[in-house]
């Protein structure tokens, strides 16, 4: 039985994710995740409180390192090329936690219930990066149309590096803010 706190979670994860793939979400107790695992229930119940916080497990940890990099951006950047600087300064966890959130994903999409979760997961993310962009002097409605407009631009560039099977996720991100801002010039002026 494994007794590392962090290498256990990812074992609790990653057995999770086959038995949702393979059986269904709502089939999986959190017994069968723990044998899985090598571990017992109990232990699973330590690590999670239930059996859908394995697949978002981690959010904390990355609005975290996100909301830091909103902070810690060059004082002269306006916000959305503070988002950019931010979201290019977390693409490495993306990468690191591929072979989880890629399969993920499909768990994810198949289960109404998990795909409200996800979007309340999203929607807490939009709120504490709205709240890091108040923080640098953004007027609040800027930062929350910002934040909103930034992270659906990290979904679409993370959707199209799990799409391609890419190693370059910067690539997409770079391509994907490209997008918005070649959709946002214009040369006519709106009425």
């Amino acid at each position: 039985m494994p007794r590392d706190g962090d290498k256990v979670r990812r074992q609790l994860q990653m057995a999770a994710l086959e038995l949702f793939r393979d059986g269904g979400y709502e089939r999986v107790t959190a017994a069968e995740i723990a044998a899985k695992a090598g571990v017992t229930e109990r232990t699973f119940f330590r690590h999670f409180p239930d059996k859908r916080e394995v697949l978002f497990d981690g959010d904390a940890a990355f609005s975290e390192a996100l909301t830091s990099a909103v902070r810690g951006a060059a004082p002269a950047l306006g916000p959305w090329d503070t988002l950019f600087f931010a979201f290019r300064s977390v693409e490495q966890m993306f990468v690191d936690n591929r072979p989880f959130s890629e399969p993920r994903r499909h768990v994810i999409a198949s289960n109404p219930a998990l795909q409200e979760r996800a979007m309340a997961k999203t929607r807490s993310l939009i709120a504490v990066v709205a709240s890091a962009l108040r923080e640098r002097g953004v007027p609040d409605h800027q930062a929350n149309l910002a934040a909103q407009i930034g992270m659906t631009t990290l979904s679409h560039a993370v959707t199209k590096w799990f799409d391609d099977n890419s190693s370059d996720l910067g690539g997409h991100i770079v391509r994907a803010f490209q997008e918005v801002r070649d959709l946002s010039s214009s040369s006519s002026e709106l009425v």
